[in-house]
């Protein structure tokens, strides 16, 4: 059995006294079992907080399905009003300071500038601003979907720093947040210049990156009018990537050519440039 060290439960103790005091008499055992102690946790805990290190963030709950229904919608009444375009998805954690903030910004300005849409991300920091900042020096439209605990900066608060409010949404739900990323590069008409854009990024990007990748692949998306899907490896930064995507080849779990035949690995921005200048050249045809 999983055991606690005593320091851990010294804490759990005083989790569970700050939430509850009628259990301050209770004595915490070391040798008690990890799952039981978890679970008088959240037995205690409820489902009103989450603990941190530090004290507790209180969040709302959700009480129906139709809350996230409701937001979806939302989220699709601001795509309407933007108009869809090109979403980029990457890290929250890399600022200006980073080489790849300034390669962003740059790549946000050029695509916005050659597409002329609408850019979407996720209203965060890092990568996801520079994206923004750069179709803002374009003069064309942006807009996102904000999550309340996105990595990086700004996540005490539900408003963006200087985005009008007209042009995101704070998402409570992540499932409402990926239905409006994911519909944003949707085409519904043969006019409509959309495109995915990874670009280095964490757990959050890999996410949203290979669930594109997989509804892509099943013809969820682009049955009718293919979208571009591009992966921006900047410094080779997802080499170790492809190259075990190459080995699920090799084990036979993904077909010979089946993922690179879904996306576009570019560095530099002139190839994402390129390939996309010829994607919309081919497609007007």
């Amino acid at each position: 059995m999983l055991r606690l060290e005593r320091k851990w439960w010294a804490e759990i103790r005083s989790l569970v006294i700050h939430k509850n005091p009628s259990f301050y008499g209770i004595t915490f055992m070391s040798s008690l079992d990890f799952g039981w102690g978890v679970l008088m946790v959240f037995a205690v805990l409820g489902s009103s907080g989450s603990y941190v290190t530090g004290g507790f963030i209180d969040f709302e709950e959700r009480t129906s399905p139709n809350e996230v229904r409701k937001e979806i919608e939302e989220c699709y009444k601001l795509i309407h009003k933007l108009g869809r375009g090109v979403v980029y998805l990457g890290s929250s954690r890399m600022g200006p300071g980073h080489p790849h903030y300034s390669q962003t910004r740059e790549l946000g300005r050029e695509i916005a500038s050659l597409l002329d849409c609408t850019t979407w991300t996720g209203a965060g920091p890092g990568l996801m601003d520079a994206a923004i900042k750069g179709a803002l020096q374009a003069g064309k439209p942006v807009g996102g979907f904000k999550i309340g605990s996105e990595a990086g900066e700004w996540t005490t608060s539900k408003f963006h720093p200087y985005l009008p409010s007209d042009t995101y949404l704070t998402c409570r739900f992540f499932s409402a947040r990926k239905h409006g990323l994911i519909d944003t590069a949707v085409r519904s008409s043969n006019s409509d210049k959309t495109a995915v854009v990874t670009i280095p990024g964490g757990v959050g990007t890999l996410d949203e990156m290979f669930e594109i990748l997989a509804l892509i692949q099943l013809e969820r998306i682009g049955s009718e009018l293919s979208v571009p899907f591009i992966v921006m490896n900047y410094d080779s930064f997802y080499a170790k990537l492809l190259d075990f995507l190459d080995d699920c080849e090799d084990w036979g779990t993904v077909s010979k050519g089946e993922v690179s035949s879904l996306w576009k690995i570019c560095d530099p921005n002139s190839d994402a440039l390129a390939y996309l200048a010829e994607f919309y050249e081919a497609s007007m045809k």
